[in-house]
């Protein structure tokens, strides 16, 4: 039997096929049975006429629950009414595998409850919608940076140093050697990457030990990090603004049907389109101010911040040049203010937050010791990073765009846990 896909079936119109799937809905009137199946690929009506059919065959219909595996057999018609525009007369059908009780029901269930599930909830149109937008975006990221010469480095999970900041590790002893953590970020990495083939970009999971029960956080999610010799700020913005546009614009002509599955405005993000809004801290701030905000110049910027600040704007927009205070150690200060670094960070449109941040590195090797003293790091655990501007050291720029927030983001989601198959948060670490 020919492997037959319900994505597929624009090629099979008015020929009798097999086709197998799972039972995702049922229903009937009169002497018809409508089950609906999908596959994985797609969700496919088929119609089972009481004249058509076996006695048992119509009766089986009746007795099958949801999420049964079945076979069916019949002709395909197109439809344009029917779920995914095509139908199957149906003439039999096969159950490999009788399921009864299956406790995600199409009635309303707590959140708990559905993340308990996580397993079976995967397999609702929703989280199936969400799995595939989720899919194209990573297909986009690495035909975007493929595409303009960059090269793949998978950088190490588990590193001998903290990246960003101490509190946030997860850590386990290795072996005889002391003390290991997961990694943080790729980007001190690419940075040797970047020195030795001039662009490239990693892409992985990274590990945050914060303690926080926002909707804008995991403890396990995935960055991609661009990393660009002879670059600096400016072209840093070039690039992310870039980036940002294609990935949107690419979900938006490959993903139309899951994004209308989930009810998305993409109104929203057909404005993702470039020049991006370019404004300092300085300028966040006053707007803060005029909108009420009681915000202490030197502080980072919160969600609610954020918020405030996108708001005002149609598209994502960059805000750059943060007091050097709040950021990290590795962001190069700006020679004309050293007390702000060449840093910049993407704040998507409606709510949504921070979804890429980056920088110009430091690539004085005086100034960079300084920066790890004032930071309390180990200098030892740097010293390979160190070494990168002791030998050949040139200005160089990347950024970091976090994968979930981005999904929440283009899919107009109100948390992180439904952009990744299985979320870890600080209150879950199953299933």
């Amino acid at each position: 039997m020919q492997k037959i896909y319900i994505s597929e079936l624009a090629n099979y119109v008015g020929q009798e096929i097999t086709i197998q799937g799972w039972l995702y809905n049922k229903r009937s009137s009169g002497k018809l049975r409508f089950l609906v199946l999908r596959d994985g690929s797609g969700y496919l009506q088929c119609v089972y006429f009481k004249g058509n059919v076996t006695p048992e065959i119509f009766e089986l219909c009746d007795k099958i629950g949801q999420e049964s595996a079945i076979e069916v057999t019949g002709k395909v018609k197109a439809e344009p009414r029917a779920v995914g525009g095509y139908e199957l007369d149906a003439t039999n059908l096969n159950v490999l595998h009788e399921t009864h009780d299956y406790p995600i029901t199409p009635k309303d269930h707590g959140i708990e409850f559905l993340m308990d599930n996580r397993h079976l909830w995967l397999r609702s149109s929703r989280q199936v919608a969400i799995m595939k937008i989720r899919h194209r975006i990573v297909k986009a990221i690495r035909d975007f940076f493929d595409d303009r010469g960059f090269t793949l480095m998978d950088a190490p999970i588990l590193t001998p140093a903290a990246c960003e900041g101490t509190s946030t590790l997860f850590e386990t002893e290795y072996f005889d050697l002391g003390k290991a953590y997961l990694t943080q970020s790729g980007q001190l990495y690419a940075e040797a990457g970047a020195l030795a083939l001039g662009k490239v970009y990693t892409f992985g999971p990274t590990f945050r030990a914060e303690k926080s029960k926002t909707r804008r956080h995991l403890t396990e999610f995935w960055m991609v990090e661009p990393e660009v010799a002879f670059a600096d700020l400016n072209d840093d913005m070039d690039l992310a603004e870039e980036f940002l546009e294609y990935i949107v614009q690419t979900v938006l002509t490959d993903r139309a049907e899951e994004l209308k599955t989930l009810e998305r405005d993409v109104t929203k993000l057909q404005n993702v389109k470039r020049p991006f809004p370019r404004i300092s801290y300085d300028e966040a701030v006053e707007i803060l101010k005029k909108n009420g905000v009681e915000f202490e110049y030197g502080n980072d910027l919160g969600a609610a911040d954020e918020t405030i600040v996108s708001n005002q704007f149609d598209r994502p927009v960059m805000v750059h040049r943060y007091p050097s205070e709040v950021k990290a150690f590795y962001m190069k200060r700006d020679p004309e203010n050293p007390k702000l670094a060449l840093a910049v960070d993407v704040l998507a449109p409606e709510g949504y937050g921070e979804i890429i941040g980056g920088s110009q590195r430091e690539d004085s090797l005086d100034l960079l010791l300084a920066r790890i003293k004032e930071h309390n790091l180990p200098q030892a655990a740097f010293e390979w990073y160190l070494d990168l501007r002791r030998f050949g050291s040139v200005p160089h720029a990347g950024f970091g765009l976090g994968l979930e927030r981005t999904v929440t983001w283009i899919c107009g989601l109100d948390h992180l846990r439904e952009t990744i198959p299985f979320p870890r948060m600080i209150y879950r670490n199953t299933p």
